[in-house]
């Protein structure tokens, strides 16, 4: 166990992600579901983050299989080196849902929720 437990933060990005999973569930008749995940979120997810922030599966290992992939993951890398030495984005797997997050030397911030049938678009907004 480390010597000192970090602060997770959430960020603005995390919290919109949240109130989308919550319409989700709502339209999905499975309101109830999102009091769950607060509660995981509360007593399981972000006590795991502060004591082992490293836990969660490296998300730049994965490889840039496109050109504007590579674009993007070169920018995130920048983003991160701006953040400290040893900064980096990692995934917290849960049974319904990928959590993104950073971690820095002295904070974790959770960037990002989604429940695994979540689309990536809102077609209802493209027309």
């Amino acid at each position: 166990m480390p010597a000192e437990q970090l602060t997770v933060k959430l960020t603005r990005n995390f919290e919109r992600n949240l109130n989308d999973v919550e319409r989700f569930l709502e339209e999905s008749e499975a309101s109830g579901a999102f009091d769950m995940l607060l509660d995981e979120l509360t007593e399981t997810v972000i006590p795991n983050l502060e004591s082992f922030p490293k836990m969660g599966r490296p998300f730049l290992d994965r490889p840039a299989l496109s050109v504007e992939a590579m674009g993007r993951v070169a920018k995130l890398r920048t983003q991160l080196d701006d953040l400290g030495s040893g900064s980096d984005i990692r995934e917290y797997v849960l049974s319904h849902y990928l959590v993104l997050y950073a971690v820095t030397e002295t904070m974790v911030y959770l960037l990002s929720i989604r429940h695994h049938r979540q689309l990536s678009f809102d077609f209802a907004d493209l027309w």
